[in-house]
Parts: structure tokens; C-alpha cells; sequence
């Protein structure tokens, strides 16, 4: 069951970020460009799993993003604001299907397998 509602919740944070994002009129062609540029922090695989994981963790956490957020909306920068919406987004399309914060042993071992 909390599989469904770790789910869930990543399919409103999904919508949401998406609906504020086309409600402040931004570019809908970037929005797809670049929604999946935050699988880069995938790179660190290529090192060693621990690394791997760490650099995937930093990219996939709400902490950047929602920085990001505060600071465009403080400094009144929209593309720190789209950037961030963008992030969001595809974080929980992560969460919604399934992908979570990864643990050091392998890339399919995630915090959503633990739950």
C-alpha cells in the first residue's frame, strides 16, 4: 500500500509541477526538451555503484529544485522558475512509476523496494 501512495504522489507533484509550469506561459518545447536532462546524474554509474548512487541521489531529491524555485522567485529569474518545474516534474514522473533514491549496491535497488 505505500508503494501506491509513494505513487500516487508522484503523479500529483507530476501534475502540479507541470499545471504551475504551462499556467506562467513557458515554452512547452522545452518542457520536453528538457524533462529527462535530469537522468545525466545517471553518470556517476559509470564510475562505481556508490558514486553512482550518490550523484543520482544529489539530481533526484526535491532540495535542489525547491532552492532553485525559492531563488527565482526571490531574484524574480524565470528560467531558474522553469528549470525548477521542469525538475520537479520529472521527479515525480520518477516516483510515479516506480524509480526511487537509489541504495549503493545496484542501480535497480531503490527506497521504493524497501517500503
Amino acid at each position: 500500500m505505500t508503494r501506491l501512495w509513494i505513487r500516487l504522489e508522484g503523479l500529483l507533484v507530476l501534475a502540479a509541477a507541470t499545471t504551475i509550469y504551462f499556467y506562467n506561459d513557458y515554452s512547452w518545447w522545452l518542457f520536453l526538451l528538457l524533462l529527462l536532462v535530469p537522468d545525466v546524474f545517471m553518470i556517476g554509474y559509470v564510475a562505481n555503484n556508490k558514486l553512482g548512487a550518490l550523484i543520482y541521489n544529489v539530481g533526484h531529491t526535491y532540495i535542489i529544485p525547491m532552492v532553485f524555485l525559492a531563488a527565482g522567485y526571490v531574484l524574480k529569474m524565470d528560467v531558474l522558475m522553469l528549470i525548477s518545474f521542469i525538475w520537479i516534474a520529472h521527479i515525480g514522473m520518477d516516483r510515479m512509476f516506480g524509480f526511487g533514491l537509489k541504495y549503493e549496491t545496484e542501480f535497480k535497488d531503490t527506497h521504493l523496494q524497501r517500503v
